[in-house]
């Protein structure tokens, strides 16, 4: 409907309605009305205004984009304020256009008065300019390789041919002519590049349409007939994931010859957007140049004295008048304490505070201060049983009272000691989640929401009258002994806990760490003594001639263990080797330790945007892992300017990115009207569902909503084309957050479709870690020649508690499986011929072998994989069976041990699910088939091996997520379940006894397993 908007121009105030108005129509309107009015000269040219808002969330919004409709901008009041901006309309648009993208204005960053922030965005300006003149300089194939890479499996897995007995020595490809409705089909080998399949399907196409073609030679290149993804590059066939992807399913790949020059109006179109950029900045002033004189500086290792600060007060502090507070403060490098904790006096009070010998001295000098040392407080009321002051033990604290704590770096952003007054508003937990009451591993910003924050006013004394500086590396060197007790040390998993004897140890023989275990860097690096300079000196200098470590290897060192900034440099030099597909395994986590990063301009920052730069893909990813995130405040300034980098040094991109956040914000507002339908018609169910659905698709039919939600790049794959939506067989599905089941038509293939489910009210980060580990453990075992059919669908988190789930075709769940086959729900759990008997109605013959071959690999990844991840609340509807054989788990809201329970009694008491109607299929509906579950279970041991030697790689990867903010992975102590699941410091004839004992313990409990499937199938009859 209409509804009534207020444009306010200094006081004037017009009514006007709209319902799907451009911005710029009310613009024009605005200016029309205003010039009744005596001062209207004064507003001097239309284009040099534009509207702003106070949009949902709560954020000043510049409306710049005059082609946005007022239903998408979606302000939280029906008033728009017309503002004045100085700068020119080209560069407005572009901020405005960064702002709505990334999820916070530009002019808030504008407004911070922090001069970090203020180098950081100069510097990246500079950045992006010079990226924007490479692009200009790429060429047609240069570019399609960056925009356009396909995805391929490292040569390693290649070994593999086709993951199957009888795979085929050729290969049937179907290659469509992208200029007539022509196919042709071709057998070539496996081992034969893309270049080599074009040849031949010229060939072929030559000897049809005659020579008179022959001059379009060379002049092709390959895609992927069903998405944007081009076959480059000279790598066998076979490498490439599409290629293997169909080899699998025993399907016949399908590739399309596209003439260049459709594709290079793409590329023309992007070079020329470039173009119009890089113009306009060469206009604009150079940026001011450094001072040629330095001023005069103290190094930090000439100054003895102990480090100390002044308490100036507390506001705001949340405690009873009679409560006595005191603040704890403690100096630490990653999550070692330096020195011992510092201790105010107690001080009474409701709100303010101040306290007598406010100052606290620290039992460290300040040349002793390691580059990256946190000073963490902790703000805490007394109880008045206590009477100790000064106590560096924990007091006896209310533990439901909640603690204010708040951290600063001791040095800035230039390595200089902080001096002056800083005032520090705090964050709140509860006792219990603290350890010493101190939070290191928690941010170093501080709580934007100042309004109702606790505030910690602070002053860091002078100690010279020059400012204080840490000094370049120096150099050291070690002595070599004790060989063997080393390499035991070396040998342990990251989490471990050293000794100070192997600490000592460790140092002694730094330079034999570097000959002969140059791995063991992780560990070198905890045995440092942070708090001598000396020893840091000598460090720094071993970094410069220290082996590169694997990149794998390399991971652990971007733990909050090792904030030491040469440390985070050598680690990132390390992963300059990764090739773009590593990379995207690891790309969620190296996004999470930008948290650990102190300051924003960091080796691991320009890392990441060098590589989204030069792959788009990898762009792509990098944008929805920062933007999904940018509503939380302890990361939102630094992931906001990383999004405001990338986008300036890939101009092209911003438009396709804007085009899938503008298709998620309509699927929410399709979800909200759906969730507000059935609150409303809880009365009748049949009714609810019918008249909701038919609103749903009354919407998604509107214009407003079926242009923005057309021919965009899919959130969960950009190489994927979603061209319009199939209205028909979209619905919503029945659970409490009402997801929404969308079906698109795939532009590029006719008759293909393609389903994704939009969610909102759910958190998909942990099931996004999930699928991130499944994906690198099916990696794992095919480098260890082992292929074992997991499905890693695509799940992706777009904001707070909103994301994407991709649609596995041809899947059903068991519970609809077993249903179907049942007349009675109860019983339905205990067919154990159901399962069998649906793969036989989709597969005969050879197929149906195939389709059990399939079954028995897929059940074998699954069930040492849920065992090991601890992956929890396993039941019959959410374990699937695609047509092809192949089972694959999905909704994993429980892992690493955290079952669902049930009266306080863990529900499931096996470590993975083995049902007898999955026995029954593994052994071809044979009782007696041992053959055939035998190799069952030689898959699970072998596929258990495999983890097991790579369980330091998930250890660290896990490690890197402590911060992310998951509810079952908070702590090293969550931690502990893969240790003890992969039996991690016992031999493999001890980790593998372990694991026959849970298999034989799942395998006897199956009858249960098949009770609370029974139970579950009761409760929740999914039959349509």
């Amino acid at each position: 409907g209409q509804r009534g908007m207020k444009c306010t121009t200094r006081g004037w105030q017009a009514g006007e309605s709209y319902s799907d108005c451009l911005t710029q129509k009310q613009c024009c309107e605005v200016m029309s009305h205003a010039q009744s009015f005596p001062l209207f000269p004064a507003l001097g040219e239309m284009e040099s205004h534009m509207f702003e808002c106070v949009n949902q969330a709560a954020v000043h919004e510049e409306l710049e984009d005059e082609t946005r409709r007022l239903c998408d901008v979606r302000p939280f009041l029906p008033v728009l304020k017309l503002v004045t901006r100085n700068c020119g309309r080209a560069e407005r648009l572009l901020d405005s256009k960064i702002g709505v993208l990334i999820g916070k204005g530009l002019h808030e960053l504008d407004a911070l008065n922090d001069q970090e922030v203020k180098d950081f965005r100069c510097k990246m300006f500079r950045i992006s300019e010079e990226r924007m003149q490479q692009i200009q300089m790429m060429t047609f194939s240069e570019w399609v390789q960056a925009c356009y890479s396909p995805q391929l499996e490292p040569a390693a897995v290649t070994a593999i041919t086709a993951g199957v007995n009888d795979a085929p020595a050729d290969l049937k490809v179907i290659i469509h002519f992208d200029q007539s409705q022509d196919s042709a089909s071709l057998k070539v080998s496996l081992s034969c590049t893309p270049n080599e399949l074009m040849e031949q399907a010229l060939k072929k196409w030559l000897t049809t349409h005659g020579s008179e073609d022959a001059v379009w030679r060379g002049q092709y290149i390959l895609r992927v007939s069903q998405c944007l993804e081009f076959l480059g590059g000279d790598h066998p066939l076979i490498q490439y994931k599409y290629i293997r992807s169909c080899l699998q399913a025993k399907d016949t790949p399908h590739l399309t010859l596209v003439h260049t020059s459709a594709v290079k109006t793409m590329f023309d179109k992007e070079i020329s957007a470039i173009g119009a950029v890089v113009s306009r900045k060469s206009s604009n002033p150079p940026l001011p140049l450094p001072p040629k004189r330095r001023a005069p500086t103290t190094c930090v290792w000439d100054v003895p004295k102990p480090f100390r600060i002044v308490l100036v007060k507390g506001s705001k502090v949340n405690a009873e008048e009679t409560a006595k507070v005191q603040v704890r403060a403690g100096l630490f490098h990653g999550t070692e304490l330096l020195c011992k904790p510092a201790v105010s006096n107690e001080s009474s009070g409701r709100s303010e505070h101040t306290w007598k010998d406010n100052t606290l001295e620290f039992e460290i000098s300040v040349c002793d201060l390691p580059r990256m040392t946190r000073l963490c407080f902790a703000i805490y009321a007394v109880m008045d049983k206590v009477k100790k002051q000064k106590s560096t033990k924990n007091p006896h604290i209310n533990k439901y009272q909640t603690i204010p704590w708040v951290n600063t770096m001791v040095f800035d952003y230039k390595g200089q000691l902080k001096t002056g007054d800083i005032i520090l508003h705090c964050w709140s937990s509860f006792p219990d989640e603290l350890e010493e009451m101190l939070n290191p591993i928690g941010t170093i910003q501080t709580n934007p929401y100042t309004e109702n924050a606790t505030a910690l006013h602070i002053h860091f004394p002078e100690y010279s009258s020059h400012p204080i500086v840490f000094p370049p590396f120096d150099k050291g060197r070690g002595v070599k002994k004790f060989y063997m007790e080393l390499k035991e040390i070396m040998e342990r998993d990251p989490v471990s806990q050293l000794c100070e004897n192997e600490k000592d140890l460790i140092w002694t023989l730094r330079q034999d760490c570097r000959e002969t275990f140059p791995q063991s860097l992780p560990k070198l690096l905890l045995s440092v003594k942070w708090s001598k300079h000396e020893d840091m000196a000598q460090l720094q200098a071993l970094l410069q001639i220290w082996p590169k470590l694997s990149p794998r290897d390399a991971l652990e060192l971007l733990d909050f263990n090792y904030p030491d900034q040469y440390v985070r440099e050598y680690a990132v030099g390390c992963l300059k080797d990764m090739s773009d597909e590593e990379l995207s395994q690891y790309l969620l986590q190296l996004v999470q330790v930008l948290r650990y990063e102190p300051y924003y301009d960091c080796a691991l920052t320009h890392f990441l945007l060098e590589r989204a730069q030069r792959n788009r893909q990898i762009g792509h990813f990098l944008f929805w892992h920062l933007r999904s995130e940018i509503h939380m405040p302890a990361v939102s300034v630094q992931f906001a300017l990383i999004l405001e980098a990338y986008c300036r040094s890939n101009i092209p991109h911003i438009e396709v990115l804007k085009k899938q956040v503008e298709a998620l914000s309509k699927l929410k507002s399709v979800n909200e009207l759906i969730k507000l339908g059935t609150i409303k018609n809880t009365r009748s169910k049949t009714k609810e569902a019918m008249l909701t659905k038919e609103a749903m698709m009354t919407c998604l039919r509107q214009s407003g909503y079926s242009e923005t939600l057309s021919d965009l790049h899919s959130p969960l794959n950009p190489s994927v084309l979603l061209s319009d939506i199939n209205v028909e067989k979209c619905r919503y599905m029945d659970s409490k957050m009402k997801p929404l089941w969308i079906v698109y038509n795939n532009k590029l293939l006719s008759g293909d479709t393609l389903g994704i489910i939009f969610k909102n009210g759910d958190d998909l980060r942990q099931d996004m870690l999930t699928l991130q580990i499944l994906r690198l453990m099916d990696l794992l075992w095919k480098e260890a020649n082992l292929d074992l059919r997991i499905v890693p669908y695509g799940c992706l988190a777009t904001g707070d508690r909103t994301g994407l789930i991709e649609v596995v075709s041809s899947a059903e769940t068991i519970a609809n499986i077993q249903l179907t086959s049942s007349n009675v729900a109860a019983a339905a759990a205990f067919n154990k011929d159901a399962l069998l008997n649906w793969l036989k109605e989709r597969n005969s013959g050879d197929a149906l072998d195939r389709a059990i071959e399939e079954f028995t690999l897929s059940c074998a990844g699954y069930c040492v994989a849920t065992y090991v991840l601890g992956i929890g609340d396993r039941h019959s509807d959410n374990i699937m069976v695609r047509s092809t054989g192949q089972l694959f788990h999905i909704d994993f809201g429980h892992i690493l041990g955290n079952f669902k329970s049930k009266f306080g009694i863990k529900r499931e008491r096996v470590p993975f699910i083995l049902t007898h109607d999955f026995i029954h299929v593994i052994q071809q509906g044979k009782t007696g088939n041992t053959e055939k579950f035998g190799s069952f279970r030689q898959y699970c041991e072998e596929a258990y091996l495999i983890l097991r030697k790579n369980g330091n790689l998930f250890i660290t990867l896990f490690a890197l997520m402590l911060t992310a903010g998951l509810p079952e992975l908070t702590s090293v102590k969550d931690i502990q379940y893969l240790k003890d699941s992969l039996a991690l410091g016992k031999t493999d004839e001890e980790a593998l006894k372990q694991f026959r004992q849970k298999f034989d313990e799942a395998l006897r409990e199956s009858w249960t397993t098949k009770v609370n499937w029974m139970a579950h199938n009761v409760a929740k009859d999914n039959r349509s």
